[in-house]
This record gives C-alpha cells, structure tokens and sequence, in this order.
C-alpha cells in the first residue's frame, strides 16, 4: 500500500481486498496511466512527481485543497497543458502525442465554464455535438434533454439560466458523445440538494450502462464517498494518500471523508500511524 507523501500509487493486485483500488482492466489498457508525471511554472513545482493507474469502468475522486495540483493534472492528462516531464496515456494513446486519436472518447465537465450566453441551449449543443461528429445529433439533444430535464428551456438563452440549469447543461454537453472518459470538475456545484441527488444517480447510471470511467474533482466529501471506488489525495502537488474511501477512512480512524480532508490539509499526523509517515 502507498505510504503518504510518495507521489506514486501501486497497482493492486487482482486479488485485491474487497477496500483496495479497483486493479486497471486486464483486457486493455488503464483509462488513465500517469507516470512521474511533474509540472513547473517558473520556480513552482505545480505537479511533483505523481504516478497513478485508473481502471476503466470506475470513479475516482481527485481531492485536495486550492493549489494541491488537481486542475493542473487534468489539465495535462486532457493534454491542455505539456508536462515538464513524466508521462501520461489515456484509453492507450499517449499525450498529448496520440490525443487526437481519442478526444472524441472523452469529454470535461465544469460549472465554472460558461458557454456561450447569447446562444440557446439547443445551439450550444449542437455545436458541440458537431464539433465531435455526434451521429443523429437531433435525437442525441432530446435523449439528453429528456434524461437531465432540459426540454423546457432547450430555446432559452444560456444567459438567461439559474445556475442549476447551467450545470444541467454542461453535464448535457459533456455526455453529447457519450464519452468513455468523462472529467467532471465540482459536477453538482450550485445545485439544491435534491437536484445534486438527482446528477449523481444519473452520473452512476451512465457509468453502469455504458462502462464508463470517470474522474472526479471534487469538495463535496459526501458526493465522493457515494460515488467513488478510490480516492486520490492531493497535497502541494504530490499524491498524500490513495485508497478505497473506506480505506482511507479507517487508516486516519475518522468517521468521513472530510474529517480525513481536514486532517490532511491541516498536516495532521494519521492516527496510530508511525512516526515519519505524516
């Protein structure tokens, strides 16, 4: 098992315990595959030196405090943003070398990404749909429509949108393709409870139903400990700890995933772990 603050996630093995990470899928290749992957800005070491393995038809909760290095190491596996070294491959192609050949395999996720205000919610879909060649584009917009409750303002401005039907819509636009990958990042920010309840089933039902993988960025501690098979943890840019959220919970003996986060932002020792393992 990773010992906090090694940056680097072994593979489990397939007789895994029921509480480890799910071992990658052993037909192919893992959904993400990162290695001693390191970014730099100037004299800041944003990414230290992480290595992880995803397995296909998963959720994985990527966690950490404002500048862990969370947005950055999407932002490289995307293949948005070159690695100053290490590497990293997705759905077997590596990036950003290969990432064109499965952009069209996955798909990102951020309330914080506004699309375009003036265009309805039709037309920014379907702009996005033909920009990855979605196949009987109409029918897709009203499958999705139907599945997240859009159709009331499918000819609405986005301008004109509650915060929570903004978030509906950029789920829509991230499942256009139905992605093998998807990269959410906060999915259920700005939503009432119910509604959020209401992305999560939905979220859990795509990834049974179509095998899905999925990595998920996230403050909310409750959202990650329903949906995630694994959690990764962030700190300054290094992996702080990697496990099953029950793992990770009965290694720092709390009771949630965020009396665990608070302990690990705050630099708190695990409880009953050796001296130096902090």
């Amino acid at each position: 098992m990773q010992q906090r603050g090694t940056g680097q996630a072994q593979a489990p093995a397939a007789n895994q315990a029921p509480n480890q990470p799910p071992a990658a899928d052993q037909s192919g290749s893992a959904a993400i595959d990162v290695a001693h992957l390191v970014k730099v800005y100037k004299t800041t070491r944003a990414v230290d030196d992480i290595s992880f393995r995803i397995a296909r038809g998963s959720i994985t909760g990527l966690l950490g405090g404002n500048g862990a290095g969370k947005t950055t190491t999407i932002a490289m596996i995307m293949g948005l943003v070159l690695p100053t070294s290490g590497s990293v491959a997705v759905l077997g192609a590596r990036i950003p070398e290969q990432r064109y050949d499965v952009l069209g395999r996955m798909n990102f996720e951020s309330p914080y990404v506004d699309m375009p205000m003036r265009l309805t919610v039709r037309q920014n879909l379907t702009i996005f749909g033909r920009l990855y060649a979605v196949k009987h584009l109409r029918e897709r917009i009203d499958q999705l429509a139907a599945d997240l409750d859009l159709t009331e303002f499918l000819d609405r401005s986005n301008g004109k949108l509650s915060a929570g039907q903004k978030t509906r819509v950029a789920l829509a636009k991230a499942l256009i393709n139905e992605p093998d990958l998807l990269l959410l990042d906060e999915p259920t920010a700005s939503l009432d409870p119910d509604t959020a309840d209401w992305v999560r089933q939905h979220l859990e039902t795509y990834r049974k139903t179509h095998n899905a993988t999925i990595l998920l960025a996230s403050h909310n501690m409750l959202e990650v400990e329903r949906l995630c098979d694994r959690v990764i943890i962030m700190k300054r840019g290094k992996i702080e700890d990697d496990d099953s959220p029950e793992g990770i919970m009965a290694r720092y003996n709390r009771d949630t995933l965020e009396e665990v986060f608070l302990d690990v932002a705050r630099g708190r020792l695990r409880e009953g772990a050796p001296e130096g393992t902090s």
